[in-house]
Formats: C-alpha cells, structure tokens, sequence
C-alpha cells in the first residue's frame, strides 16, 4: 500500500508530520492493505495565517484494487486533529465498502 502525502502553501510538509499521517494511516486501515494499492492524504489549512475553527482539513482517497476511488474530507482545529478524524472516517467506510462488496460475492 503506498502513501501519497501532499500539502498546499499553508502547511509545512515536514517529515514528522509525513510520518505522523502513516503511522494513523497504518493503523486505522493497515489490515486492509492487500485491497488497497495507494491511499492519497491532501492537507490543508483553508485559512493560512489566519485562525478559525475546523479551518485544517485532511482529505483521503484511498484506491481500492480493481475498484472506484473512495475519498472523503474532514476539518479540525488543527492538522492531527483532522488526520485523525479523517483516517478514523475512512476506517469506518471502507470497513463497509469492503464487507458490502463480500456480502455480494
């Protein structure tokens, strides 16, 4: 499973951050990792220098093998926030994706 981690202007994309965003990729979706071949991470900070709630947003697409992208956003105070609600969300989703996908099979 390969991570594909990407900022805008407004956020320094250090390596700690980098891998902060795997270490919570990994562990909410890591079980899944022989179905999925990439998962994209887009961090932003909708506001720059400017504070404002829920102004970090995460969005993750996570590409399952042979199948349709699934991606979703989420927005927090602050960037851990956001990847954490974000990774958690697509937990949950690609959960069920997954187990619908089973059920027909």
């Amino acid at each position: 499973m390969d991570i594909q981690i990407s900022t805008d202007k407004n956020v320094e994309g250090t390596e700690q951050l980098a891998e902060h965003v795997r270490t919570v990729v990994h562990k909410r979706i890591g079980r899944m990792e022989e179905r999925i071949t990439r998962v994209e991470v887009h961090l932003g900070d909708e506001n720059g220098a400017k504070t404002g709630q829920k102004d970090h947003r995460c969005m993750i697409e996570v590409r399952p093998r042979g199948l349709d992208p699934v991606a979703l956003t989420h927005y927090a105070d602050n960037l851990h926030q956001a990847i954490d609600g974000a990774a958690e969300r697509m937990e949950r989703t690609i959960s069920e994706h997954f187990a619908k996908l089973d059920e027909r099979r």
